[in-house]
């Protein structure tokens, strides 16, 4: 499928060229920004969620109020952690 794809391109000759350029293009790592933006608020959550439920445990009879409680709590402190980071990589991008 893709030789006959190829054949009525009218690019077939420099394509490959391309993509050898793109696949030789190095640059910085980008797995700390990788892991910044997408694992770390994952894992805050999961572990303010943890202390939080926790927390209230111990202060909280109620099931349902406990884990409504503890999932905004949660959530307010992921939400502070990734105002943080912005702000510190907006500090950071502005001396650049």
């Amino acid at each position: 499928m893709g030789n006959t794809f190829c054949q009525s391109c009218s690019h077939r000759h420099g394509c490959k060229g391309v993509y050898r350029e793109l696949g030789n293009i190095t640059g910085p790592s980008v797995v700390c920004k990788v892991l910044i933006a997408f694992l770390m608020p994952v894992a805050v959550f999961i572990a303010s969620l943890a202390v939080c439920e926790t927390i209230l445990a111990k202060t909280i009879e109620t099931g349902p109020v406990r884990t409504v409680l503890g999932f905004v709590l949660a959530l307010a402190v992921t939400l502070g952690l990734i105002l943080v980071t912005k702000l510190i990589a907006w500090q950071f991008g502005k001396d650049r």
